[in-house]
This record gives C-alpha cells, structure tokens and sequence, in this order.
C-alpha cells in the first residue's frame, strides 16, 4: 500500500504492507523537486520520481490526502497541481487510489483529528516499529497509508464506513474511492 502526501516542494511517500496481521514498513522517503526550475520542470521532476517510487515498490492500491482548504488561492492552485500529478502516475499505473480527509487520518492514528505533525510522526514512528522518526513529509504519508490498511481491513470484513464511490473506466484511470 502506498501512501503519497503531495506537495510541490515536498512529496512525502510511503510504503507499507499487511503481513501476519500487522501493518508493516517497507519504505518511505520525500521527493523534492528543484526550487529553482519553473513549475512545469518541477512537476515534471515530480512526475518521475512518484514513477521511479512505483516501479521499485510495485504497490497494489494507493492513498492520498483529499484536497483541503489551502492558505491561500496561489497555495491551493499549486497544491493542486502536485496532487494533480501523483493522480496521474498513479492512473498510468492503473491503480485504485483512496482518498481520506486529513482530519480522518490524524483521527485514526492519533485519536485526535486535530493533531500536530510532532504526534503524527511520534506515532507513525511507534506503529511502524520505525528506529528513527521519519521526516514530516514521509510521516505524513506512511500516516495516509496506515488508514487505508486499517480502513482496507475492515472492508476486507465487509464493514463499511460512510460511503464511497468508484469510477469504472475501461482503460488505465485512476479510480477513486473516497472515504468520510
């Protein structure tokens, strides 16, 4: 399971897999495309990258942070476009990609849906049996990718929460599925 926590100068990704019951690490990191280049060079950074990471990790399904309410229009227009390009290499792939409201996250792993990045990565760090605490970025997505094993598992048992909504599509689309 793969879990992508999108930004346009930080992508945060991280890989996680259900053995024995448990949810364990397989691997995490953050993509920084270059500063200095326009914004077409750096999605395009971006976008290959996020390629790289699925070529090497081969994950089945994918997370990602459902679009929240930015600081500002630049800031969400920009946050969109990153986001934007994790969908698309993730559609290239074909893969199933859940979408969960950060508040929904931070509820889930912490118990708090309001907590702070600190207590994310504390936690992520605890749960994933981690020797160091991975860098907000990464913590943020190992986070997004804890939930969906958790939430995929009681799927798997035929409980639902809330509703979702899949897109069928006879080619290589992303389908989203969104959760509460």
């Amino acid at each position: 399971m793969l879990g992508i926590d999108p930004g346009s100068t930080a992508t945060g990704y991280g890989v996680v897999e259900r053995r024995e019951g448990r949810i364990q690490h397989v691997a995490h990191g953050t993509l920084r495309p270059p500063r200095d280049g326009s914004m077409a060079r750096r999605l395009d950074v971006l976008y290959a990258a996020l390629r790289e990471v699925l070529e090497a990790h081969a994950p089945e399904v994918a997370s990602i942070e459902q679009v929240f309410v930015a600081r500002g229009a630049r800031s969400a227009l920009v946050l969109g476009q990153a986001r934007g390009v994790a969908l698309a290499v993730l559609g290239s792939r074909g893969l199933t990609v859940y979408e969960y409201a950060p508040t929904r996250i931070k509820q889930q792993l912490t118990g708090n849906g309001r907590a702070a990045k600190l207590q994310v990565q504390r936690v992520v760090r605890r749960v994933l049996e981690l020797d160091r605490t991975p860098a907000s970025d990464a913590a943020d997505a190992l986070a997004i990718a804890i939930c969906h094993a958790q939430a995929g598992r009681l799927e798997q048992l035929g409980v639902r929460r809330g509703r979702s909504s899949r897109r069928r599509s006879t080619g290589p689309v992303v389908r989203v599925r969104r959760a509460p």
